[in-house]
């Protein structure tokens, strides 16, 4: 933190510390401040003294926070933060350079709203910046996102209408437990009550969410983003079972998660999964895989594997 900040300055930050880190110490504010603990007290007191409640607690899990009731000034970024959080909205919104889409309307309000120095940077940076779209990225209805959160927020299971990537509809029961966002992608993981088994499904093709009166707990020590990796290959349409001539740990940094699981196998290994588009799991997936295989199953995606063999041989075909 600069040095040269006013006690003004300093009891503000102090403020703001105390916002964001309900609990912390006066060792660690003084850290934050960077000034000696007994003058972060001092900035502690200063607060006090216009009137904002701050309240202290002893002991080893002792700490400051703010009174319950108090109003906090408007929230105020630094520069690097603003640039930081317009650069992170590009990277992942590159559609938030046009003022008309959803997410460039509110990073306008927010740059707006920014000090005048401050908002003239990220404007600049905004207004002259190009983001190239990921084309694995999809994102979701807001509204039904928001309907997911409020549900894992309150614990209580949902009904969601589901459409896979093959145009199959359906309705789940389902225990929302968390939203995963996966390069570019948002995802719900969840147990299915129809399936009686954990599922993972893309946010952007819920078409429907209906929050039931149903209450559910997540299981202890859930790590969300180990459990989406784990099972982003379970539970679709079409069943998977390609068989490699070489060790899974050859086998494994090509396998991506969405194709199933990679298991030993006599001298090689076997990968079980499912799909829903069996045409992208033979080109986009197998098709990478540098190792000698044999599509066991499912009889989709042999025969997606077979056209695609086709397309290949007749690529090379002799020609008048």
């Amino acid at each position: 933190m600069p040095t040269d900040l006013s006690p003004t300055a300093r009891a503000l930050r102090t403020m703001e510390i105390l916002q964001t880190r309900p609990g912390v110490t006066a060792d660690e504010l003084a850290a934050c401040l960077g000034v000696t603990e007994r003058a972060a007290r001092r900035y502690v007191g200063i607060l006090r003294e216009a009137g904002i409640p701050v309240e202290s607690t002893r002991g080893p899990y002792g700490g400051y926070r703010l009174g319950r009731g108090t109003r906090l000034p408007p929230v105020a970024f630094t520069e690097p933060e603003a640039l930081g959080l317009v650069m992170a909205v590009l990277d992942r919104q590159p559609a938030a350079t046009d003022v008309d889409d959803l997410v460039g309307s509110a990073l306008a309000k927010v740059i707006r709203a920014l000090p005048e120095r401050v908002g003239r940077q990220a404007a600049a940076l905004r207004e002259h910046a190009s983001a190239a779209p990921d084309p694995r990225s999809a994102r979701p209805d807001p509204a039904t996102t928001s309907a997911l959160v409020a549900a894992i927020a309150s614990r209580r299971r949902v009904l969601v209408t589901y459409r896979s990537e093959s145009g199959n509809e359906w309705e789940a029961d389902v225990d929302p437990w968390a939203v995963v966002v996966r390069h570019g992608r948002w995802y719900l993981l969840c147990h299915s009550h129809r399936a009686d088994a954990i599922r993972t499904y893309r946010v952007d093709r819920i078409r429907a969410v209906q929050q039931t009166t149903r209450a559910f707990e997540p299981p202890d020590g859930l790590d969300p983003v180990a459990a989406l990796e784990e099972n982003l290959g379970t539970g679709w349409e079409f069943p998977t079972r390609v068989v490699f001539d070489a060790a899974p740990g050859e086998v494994a940094p090509w396998v991506r998660p969405p194709m199933g699981r990679l298991e030993p196998l006599g001298d090689g290994c076997v990968l079980v999964g499912s799909t829903s588009n069996p045409e992208m799991y033979a080109q986009e997936w197998l098709a990478t895989v540098p190792f000698a295989f044999r599509v066991e199953g499912g009889q989709e995606l042999r025969a997606a594997v077979a056209r695609l063999a086709s397309r290949f041989a007749a690529a090379l075909a002799d020609r008048p």
